[in-house]
């Protein structure tokens, strides 16, 4: 078991150890979903469900082929449309209501908790932490708040709002992770190298201006096509960034930050962003599906054009 091993750091430990309890969850969703008799799809989402979180939970000791197995396994039911939530188990407005009296504005302070462990965790990679461990453990934290302020919340309520809001978002949960790897395939294919050679056409050696403005705009552009800036700014770096920009430049870790923020203004642009444009639409029951990225245009391209002459007057 990785807790016995001496090589593997806490932090990694507990990342694990994450990745165990998000397996479950998918899994008691799969379960939860097959019992359900109102489902008309129960079979093939508690197919889904449960590969997903035997994925999730025991991909480090899975054989890749196994591994992979359990990934087609998992995606034929989305693909054939047959994983739907079932039974509603939200509470009433009532309920919401009596909840909010008895809590207030102090509900934010489990929110905030998430993002604040996140960030001190994230400080703490010196010790082998990362920001994903500290947002497990906000998550913690803000449970046992709750618990604190609400008797009536008890562990089966977590359990089943996690149920429901996995429900909700359904098969697009696995998009992120899925563009993510996507983005490390065209790394290790070379895409970023035959990026440099078709751009070497068109940008003059030397010329930092259009340098930037064609990293910042592929980065835009590409996170939209990949839904991911993590997953762009490998390729575009390799391709744009490092040959025409980064090595002329005065400060080049900037120059590349900059980049990178520049390809979250393609993620406000792009349905690819599932868990930033289309999760919402979901869980809020929009009736406009692209509603979110509507509204998203403008600020977007007034922060591409802000962040392009900054990256021009600070290179």
């Amino acid at each position: 078991m990785f807790f016995m091993n001496p090589e593997i750091t806490f932090g990694n430990k507990m990342l694990e150890l994450l990745y165990i309890i998000i397996g479950l969850i998918c899994i008691y969703a799969g379960v939860k979903n097959l019992k359900d008799k109102d489902n008309p799809n129960r079979i093939g989402t508690f197919v889904f469900w449960t590969a997903l979180g035997a994925a999730t939970a025991l991909g480090k000791y899975l054989p890749s082929a196994a591994e992979g197995v359990v990934i087609v396994i998992c995606i034929i039911p989305a693909l054939l449309k047959k994983v739907t939530p079932g039974r509603e188990n939200a509470p009433s407005k009532e309920e919401t209501q009596q909840n909010f009296d008895k809590i207030g504005m102090k509900l934010f302070i489990p929110a905030l908790a998430m993002g604040i462990f996140a960030l001190i965790f994230g400080l703490a990679k010196p010790f082998g932490m990362s920001a994903l461990v500290g947002t497990g453990f906000g998550v913690l934290v803000a449970i046992v708040l709750l618990m604190i302020w609400n008797k009536k919340n008890t562990p089966k309520v977590f359990l089943d709002d996690s149920e429901r809001f996995l429900s909700i978002v359904g098969p697009l949960s696995l998009l992120p992770t899925l563009l993510a790897i996507l983005g490390s395939i065209f790394t290790s294919a070379g895409v970023g190298t035959v990026i440099a050679s078709i751009v070497s056409n068109v940008i003059p050696q030397g010329n930092v201006t259009i340098g930037i403005i064609v990293f910042a705009l592929g980065m835009m552009l590409f996170t939209m096509i990949m839904g991911n800036a993590f997953a762009a700014i490998t390729v575009m770096t390799v391709g744009i960034g490092a040959p025409f920009v980064l090595q002329y430049v005065k400060n080049p870790a900037m120059i590349g930050m900059l980049a990178l923020t520049c390809g979250y203004c393609g993620t406000l642009l792009t349905p690819m962003a599932a868990n930033f444009n289309i999760v919402p639409v979901a869980i809020l029951e929009m009736k406009d599906r692209s509603g979110v990225i509507k509204k998203q245009v403008i600020p977007a391209l007034i922060m591409i054009v802000f962040q392009i002459v900054w990256m021009i007057l600070h290179a």
